[in-house]
This record gives structure tokens, sequence and C-alpha cells, in this order.
């Protein structure tokens, strides 16, 4: 009987204990703007082939937050937005399908790079955030592109603002996700020049 008190005493307690955070209501992504042609099929063997590689990231973007810069050396992350998946990840598909929808070429994994990557596009997701200051998002890939039978990289530094109403989930995943597409259409450009 102690023991059955003992635990109904104990039960309006457990109501009050957290594990972890609150999930959020929704995730964020975003999506390329470019479409690929559904049902079309492109080969290797007819038309030039590109491995694109998930760009590294600074520690800041290590995470499914969205980082704000409100001065040069603070950072914090818009409340109550999440993304889906690092950002990354979603970069890379955004240049993967906008690359292969601009210029024809026909994207490779790495596993299927093994054979013949073609030209190789790496890089680094340098931002992918706000800069409260500005009231932008801003986008910055560093890129590394090894063109067809190249010897040498080539490095290229891209970067879009998108301004923003407001620092909230919502209209920062809309910019950020206008401005990884206006990176995205000019590594295309570059690409394919």
């Amino acid at each position: 009987m102690k023991k059955l008190l003992a635990a109904a005493a104990l039960l309006p307690l457990a109501a009050c204990i957290k594990f972890g955070s609150e999930p959020p209501a929704s995730l964020l992504t975003i999506r390329p703007a470019a479409e690929l042609p559904i049902g079309e099929t492109r080969s290797s063997g007819t038309a030039p082939a590109i491995t694109i590689a998930v760009p590294s990231v600074p520690q800041e973007l290590s995470t499914t937050r969205i980082p704000v810069h409100s001065t040069a050396t603070t950072l914090a992350y818009v409340k109550d937005a999440q993304w889906v998946e690092q950002p990354g990840r979603m970069f890379a598909r955004v240049l993967s399908d906008t690359i292969a929808a601009r210029t024809g070429r026909v994207v490779l994994s790495a596993r299927q790079s093994l054979t013949d990557p073609g030209a190789v596009l790496t890089g680094e997701l340098r931002s992918f955030g706000v800069d409260a200051r500005t009231q932008q998002a801003v986008v910055v890939y560093d890129a590394s592109l090894m063109r067809d039978a190249a010897t040498a990289f080539e490095k290229r530094r891209f970067e879009a603002r998108v301004p923003i109403a407001q620092v909230a989930a919502r209209p920062v995943a809309d910019a950020l996700d206008s401005a990884a597409n206006q990176v995205a259409a000019e590594v295309a450009e570059w690409v394919g020049s």
C-alpha cells in the first residue's frame, strides 16, 4: 500500500519532466527551381558527366538550425526553425538538379563516378544563414572544378544575398531557398562554359 501511495504521489511530477526539446511544428527545406524532365534518359556515353560532392561546411552549418550573425563574431540561431537535414546535403541536391537541367550533363554519385567521374565539382558552403545587420539571407559557396581531362582545378566563389522582412522561420527559409537557387544557377553557367 505504501508503494502504491508513493507512486501516486509522484504521478503529478511526471507531467513536469521533459526529456529533450519540443520538436518544431514543421521542418524546412529548399527545392531546386530548375526542374529535370520526367522520363528523360541521359547516358554518360553520349553526354558529358559530372560528379558533384556534398560541400564541406563550417561547424555552424553542421546542424539543422539556421545561423544568424548579428555581428562579425556573434552567432545565434533562428527561433523555432529547423531544416529537414543539414544545409550541405540540401544544397548539393539543388546544385545537382540545376546543373543537370541547365547543362544537359549527367550527374553522377560518388559511387557511380568510380569508373569515370567526368568533371568533378567540390567545394565549401561557407555561409547559409542570415546577416542580421543587413537583414539578408546569405549563401556563399567556394567551388573547385576539375573539368573533363583537365590537370588543374579552377576555383571560384559564388554569393547571393536576398532581403528578408523579418528573422523568422518561414521568411528566412524562403529567402535562403531563393539565394541557394541563384548560386546554383551561376555555378551551372560556370560549369557549362
